[in-house]
């Protein structure tokens, strides 16, 4: 008797996917609904294997043994900015019926495993190697995991993937991932490249590779030719700021974000769909850095930013730390959509600093351009 089920589209991604179409939240795309079938199929072959699993532990008990007749491959989805990829996983992973699954940012999952690397060495002073332990760890907590935005950026992330991607996928966890890039892009020109080779294969063996192709960028389309940069303050300005939250985030509830950098947490009280949202009194009237905002730009494809001051002198640590936010925005091709008591050019008064400030008056027109909204997410 055969394990495979036959495809059903009254529940899943497929349902999810054309209840959105049904209440006009998406438009008709080809390329959209191939890919959510397949992320259908693959829905029913996990849910299959997961419930054989569970009739099998009392089949163990008579003698029987476990007979896996499903091969089942995770899936690395790539394309555009606005895409949907990361909405149609989404839809998958809010759909399916299994306990142990996790959804992170892939950064955010880079970030926990180095947590679970320093505890490692922490509790192992004689030394040792953290990556099967961490591994043993994750599978223990997860049989599937859905990663968004996969990208590499630097050399010690490069060098731990390919174990640790083996040691999972060894133990038969399921993997899931959107990225900008296909596979043969990633860590393209970083040092030491050759060593990371071996990562891409093990995801090219091992997952199914989707390109979701070029059609509508529906994100780019709700942000295209309106104004992002919104003054003076007030009552105007924060709805304005509230309805494209709302646009951008297709609906998701939002939640607050907490990011481990160096030791400090830093809090995002909105977020949500790859959108944060925070004032300008808690990203720049707090004591953060370079390594904070660098952090945050490769989180969110979009930073909401409330009540932007004029500033003088008594605010050059708040300026100070601006500019170094608005730097690693645009180093990342991060939309910034704000509300502030004025325009650019009238931001920073005359004083210490306003040198400075000419840089990021020009940075910050150029991020209203359609030229810039229009590049995708990440380090070019």
């Amino acid at each position: 008797m055969s394990n495979i089920i036959p495809v059903n589209n009254n529940k899943g991604p497929v349902f999810e996917y054309e209840k959105k179409l049904a209440s006009g939240h998406l438009m008709p795309d080809r390329a959209q609904a191939v890919l959510a079938q397949k992320l259908q199929i693959l829905l029913q072959k996990i849910e299959t294997l997961e419930n054989n699993s569970k009739s099998f532990t009392w089949k163990k008990r008579l003698g029987f043994k476990e007979n896996r007749q499903i091969e089942i491959k995770g899936l690395y989805i790539y394309g555009d900015v606005g895409r949907g990829k990361s909405m149609l996983m989404d839809l998958f992973y809010s759909s399916i019926q299994i306990k142990k699954k996790r959804r992170v940012h892939f950064h955010a999952f880079l970030q926990d495993i180095h947590l679970r690397f320093n505890l490692f060495r922490k509790n192992n002073p004689e030394g040792g190697d953290p990556v099967p332990a961490v591994v043993k760890s994750i599978v223990e907590e997860s049989k599937l995991l859905c990663f968004d935005e996969l990208q590499v950026v630097n050399i010690v992330d490069a060098m731990i993937l390919g174990r640790l991607f083996e040691g999972l996928l060894s133990h038969n966890v399921i993997i899931i991932a959107t990225s900008n890039r296909p596979p043969d892009d990633l860590y393209k020109d970083g040092l030491q490249r050759e060593r990371f080779l071996p990562f891409i294969k093990l995801l090219k063996n091992n997952l199914n590779i989707e390109y979701l192709g070029a059609s509508k960028d529906y994100r780019l389309e709700k942000i295209l030719g309106m104004r992002v940069y919104h003054y003076p303050l007030g009552k105007k300005a924060t709805v304005s700021l509230d309805d494209y939250f709302l646009a951008l985030t297709e609906g998701y509830s939002p939640s607050v974000d907490l990011i481990e950098v160096k030791g400090r947490v830093v809090i995002i009280p909105i977020a949500a769909a790859g959108v944060a949202r925070i004032s300008f009194a808690k990203l720049c009237g707090e004591p953060l850095g370079p390594a904070d905002y660098l952090d945050i730009a490769g989180r969110y494809h979009t930073l909401i930013l409330d009540d932007i001051p004029r500033m003088d002198e008594s605010l050059k640590n708040e300026a100070r730390r601006f500019i170094t936010l608005i730097d690693a925005l645009y180093e990342n091709k991060v939309n910034l959509i704000c509300s502030a008591d004025v325009p650019p050019q009238e931001l920073y008064l005359l004083g210490e600093g306003a040198f400075e400030f000419q840089r990021l008056v020009s940075r910050l027109m150029e991020m209203q351009s359609e030229e810039y909204v229009a590049l995708p997410h990440g380090l070019i």
